[in-house]
């Protein structure tokens, strides 16, 4: 897969040492085989920015086959009838912590943040994700498809972060998005200085986290540079160092940087950070006051992952504006929704409801079909899997969710949602509204809770 992120075409991609790793824990997930699928009549929001009315939509063999008027109907498969419905790509959520932070919210399952030090580059979300966490299936139910699952904000570096595809799995490998890059998860301002400044040690200051930055990327530049002398030269092999090899993988272009960042001038500084060090940052997440860099992120090909109105829960989040996501899009830079949120992942197309609102009270001309964009296509751009997914184009996967009417209305309900062709929710039927393991003994057949003792 090429990397396509946000200012991939800024990166040289190295032929020297493979520090991303990606055979190290390879993705093992195949989708089943998909049986032809007919969407016909429907409203189609193609996530390019397009609108198409009364239009039908065959998915084939797993992918985009067609998007039309009057296509044949399969002779085998599903034929859904989609007047009066509308149809996008599947939802795809950058910013989530499912699986690390699983329901029950319990001490002993809380696993997304390893408050042990400033750089802990060398975890790896993957590695804590409970797949059984029941919160998937409810993410699914609101048309979630693709998330990414990121370590928490409390370091300068808190690890990388791996995107899932939304189906079931015994291990996280069952779920990998075949081909995603991994992320660099990275944070700046008040939680890492809180964090290690309560502790009586560095960074305790916004100086010190720039400082632990650069100091970190000096040490990754000399470990890159050490193992791609020996790629060339041969020689003695250099000691592993989980740390730097993830930092390295940044430096080659094999890791995207998926940065925790507020305030304007916070990410003016990183993306001058990154310029120093030769990197490019993919996605700003929370981005609260991204309205005051647009041009920056426009100009530096960042995009930027907000919320639609969710501030002032400390002071960095403090000055927000709701047209913050429009002004970040009218300025041609990539803005998208995400969530952060085990609930707010379950209605994200009503946070794009929200944003495109308070763009169009803010005098900007936003119409559903280029809203749609905030929620499937710029989240894949700022995955590096654009070109496979986030959009209704022939030959890519086929992530479709159909809707019970317009998406960006409050009474508009996901009704099915196809991974890879593959039919996972229907609201209609309760074999297709699956339940983890976990629930096994809570809920009966049918998704109702079962009394206390599991037998009615």
């Amino acid at each position: 897969m090429a990397l396509s992120a946000c200012g991939g075409d800024k990166q040289d991609k190295s032929d020297g040492a493979d520090f991303a790793r990606q055979g190290a824990f390879p993705s093992t997930y195949k989708a089943d085989e998909a049986a032809p699928v007919l969407i016909r009549g429907a409203t189609v929001l193609t996530g390019t920015g397009e609108q198409l009315n009364n239009t039908d939509v065959l998915l084939k063999d797993g992918k985009i086959a067609a998007v039309g008027e009057d296509l044949k109907a399969p002779k085998k498969g599903m034929v859904v009838e989609g007047a009066g419905k509308w149809v996008t790509p599947g939802i795809i959520d950058v910013h989530s912590h499912l699986g690390d932070y699983p329901a029950p919210a319990i001490e002993s399952s809380q696993d997304g943040n390893e408050m042990t030090s400033p750089n802990t580059a060398e975890v790896w979300a993957e590695h804590s994700v409970w797949t059984q966490d029941p919160q998937f299936a409810l993410a699914l139910a609101g048309g979630v498809t693709t998330l990414q699952i990121l370590p928490g904000s409390a370091n300068l570096f808190g690890g990388r972060g791996v995107t899932l595809k939304n189906v079931p799995g015994r291990s996280v490998q069952d779920m990998k998005f075949p081909g995603a890059p991994y992320g660099l998860k990275m944070a700046c301002g008040e939680n890492p200085k809180r964090v290690y400044g309560g502790k009586g040690s560095a960074p305790s200051t916004r100086m010190g986290n720039v400082a632990g930055y650069r100091q970190a990327w000096i040490e990754a530049s000399a470990y890159r540079d050490k193992w791609d002398n020996y790629e060339k030269n041969g020689g003695e092999e250099p000691d592993r160092n989980l740390q730097m090899e993830t930092l390295a993988g940044v430096l080659n272009g094999d890791i995207l940087v998926h940065n925790h960042c507020y305030r304007g001038e916070e990410m003016a500084i990183m993306m001058d950070v990154a310029e120093e060090f030769g990197f490019q940052i993919s996605t700003f997440h929370h981005a609260v006051e991204a309205y005051k860099v647009a041009d920056l992120l426009a100009e530096n090909n960042v995009c930027a992952a907000m919320w639609a109105d969710w501030w002032g829960f400390k002071h960095e989040a403090f000055d927000m504006t709701e047209a913050n996501i429009a002004i970040v899009d009218q300025a041609k830079a990539c803005a998208l929704i995400h969530s952060d949120s085990a609930v707010g992942i379950q209605h994200l197309n009503e946070e794009t409801a929200k944003a495109m609102v308070a763009g169009q009270r803010a005098g900007f001309h936003i119409e559903p079909r280029h809203a749609a964009v905030w929620m499937t296509l710029n989240p894949a751009k700022s995955l590096g899997i654009d070109d496979v997914t986030g959009s209704l184009e022939k030959g890519k996967m086929a992530d479709v969710v159909v809707w019970s009417g317009n998406p960006f209305s409050v009474y508009s309900k996901a009704e099915k949602v196809f991974i890879d062709g593959n039919l996972m929710y229907d609201r209609d039927n309760p074999e297709r509204q699956p339940h983890s393991d976990f629930e096994l003994g809570i809920l009966d057949a049918e998704g109702e809770r079962l009394p206390e003792g599991g037998e009615r």
